[in-house]
C-alpha cells in the first residue's frame, strides 16, 4: 500500500513541476509580446522632405529616427548647393516629437526663418533653411511618395 501512495505522490509531484515550467514559459511569452508592442508603438511617425521649389520631384519619406542633411553623399538627404555643409543638419525622433538640430554648419540652419541653436522640436508644415536651400517637412502618412529608409 506505501508502494502505491509513494507512486501516486510522485505523480503528483512531476504534474506539479509540468505546470510550474508551462506556467513560467507562458508568463515569458507573455512578456516578450508585450515588450513587442510597446516597441512597435515606439516607430517613429513617417517623415517626408520636400524641397520647396516648383518642379521639385515627388517628397522623400523616412521612417527611421535620425535623418542626417547635407551635401556628403553618405547623409541620408543629400542637397547639391555650396551653401549647405557636408554634414548641415540632423532630424532625430526623441521623446516622441521629431527634432531638428544644426551640425556647426557654416552658413547656420533656420527653422521657419528662426536660427536654429540648439535641438528643436519641429511639426508638419514647418520650413528648414540649409544654407540657401528651403525644405518642407511634413509628418505623417502621406500618399504618392517615394520611401527610403
Amino acid at each position: 500500500m506505501s508502494g502505491v501512495i509513494l507512486l501516486i505522490l510522485r505523480i503528483i509531484l512531476t504534474l506539479s513541476l509540468y505546470a510550474f515550467v508551462g506556467w513560467s514559459v507562458w508568463l515569458l511569452w507573455e512578456d516578450l509580446s508585450k515588450q513587442s508592442r510597446m516597441l512597435a508603438a515606439q516607430q517613429p511617425p513617417l517623415l517626408s522632405l520636400e524641397r520647396d521649389v516648383e518642379g521639385d520631384p515627388q517628397p522623400i519619406r523616412f521612417r527611421t529616427t535620425e535623418v542626417v542633411i547635407g551635401r556628403d553623399p553618405a547623409c541620408d538627404y543629400t542637397i547639391s548647393n555650396t551653401t549647405v555643409s557636408a554634414r548641415h543638419t540632423r532630424l532625430a525622433y526623441r521623446s516622441g516629437h521629431w527634432w531638428v538640430e544644426d551640425l556647426q554648419s557654416t552658413n547656420g540652419t533656420y527653422l521657419n526663418q528662426e536660427p536654429v541653436g540648439e535641438p528643436i522640436v519641429i511639426t508638419s508644415g514647418d520650413r528648414i533653411r540649409c544654407g540657401q536651400v528651403t525644405l518642407r517637412l511634413m509628418i505623417g502618412d502621406s500618399p504618392g511618395s517615394s520611401e527610403s529608409s
